[in-house]
């Protein structure tokens, strides 16, 4: 597979309700293979703000794939040989805390890891380097940086911070679970953010995350028996992606 170095300015995965980007022109689709497999689906690369902007659907444009099942590996892999060096992740979560309830943006600078029984390393397979990486920020300053700076610019509301809980899924959390992850010191919670800013980091790439909360976490809400419906996850991760055009574009030009 070919590399177009400096071809991308930016990569963008995006999560649940985010499909696509719309905001992109001149769209070719690519559809790789790498040395682990296909990714999620076909990457879109197109163009934004005059610059080259690719997207991939994690979950696949279909929504087809569950947390657990997706090939974090290739998807990584796939953006990198197209020439990205900087990646954008738009997860699609849950607020534990005050400052984090629905249609909040967020770029988390923390996480902690629940999920298990994930190929989480490109150190599975015999015979490969064994890799320590240094992941005691898991997200890479410079890049949530610009992400911060860029939503000032475009005036986005955002929270600077957080730590974003990751758990197996494809199910929701209990309300015990969730009170756990509170007193661990957990923010946000979601399914996607491991392994794939921990193989961003051994991929050498640059990366942050964007969390769009959809809902509160179980036991969060003031109405202890409101029941989270998919209707109401779509149209909060609607009305938080709304800025997403705009902060893009600061992000490019900046």
């Amino acid at each position: 597979m070919a590399t177009h170095a400096n071809d991308i300015a930016l990569a963008v995965i995006g999560g649940t309700g985010v499909y696509a980007l719309a905001s992109l022109i001149n769209v070719h689709a690519h559809q790789p293979v790498t040395a682990y497999g296909a990714p999620s689906g076909p990457i879109r690369v197109g163009t934004l703000a005059g610059k080259r902007v690719a997207f991939l659907a994690r979950h696949g444009e279909g929504h087809s794939l569950p947390p657990h099942k997706i090939n974090y590996r290739a998807n990584l892999l796939a953006l990198r040989a197209l020439g990205a060096t900087r990646v954008l992740a738009l997860n699609t979560v849950g607020g534990i805390t005050d400052h984090f309830g629905p249609r909040v943006l967020a770029c988390p600078d923390q996480l902690i890891d629940y999920t298990w029984g994930r190929v989480s390393t490109l150190s599975e397979e015999s015979g490969s380097d064994v890799l320590h990486v240094d992941f005691g920020d898991p997200y890479t300053p410079s890049l949530r940086k610009d992400v911060i700076a860029a939503a000032i610019r475009a005036n986005v509301l955002m929270v600077g911070h957080g730590c974003y809980g990751v758990t197996q899924g494809p199910r929701l959390e209990t309300k015990a679970e969730i009170a756990r992850m509170r007193r661990d010191g957990c923010d946000l919670v979601g399914m996607t953010g491991m392994p794939e800013a921990g193989l961003a980091r051994e991929m050498g790439l640059e990366y942050a995350s964007l969390a769009i909360v959809a809902n509160w976490a179980a036991g969060c809400s003031a109405r202890d028996d409101e029941e989270i419906t998919m209707d109401e996850v779509l149209g909060n991760v609607a009305a938080a992606s709304e800025g997403l055009p705009a902060l893009l574009r600061e992000m490019l030009a900046g």
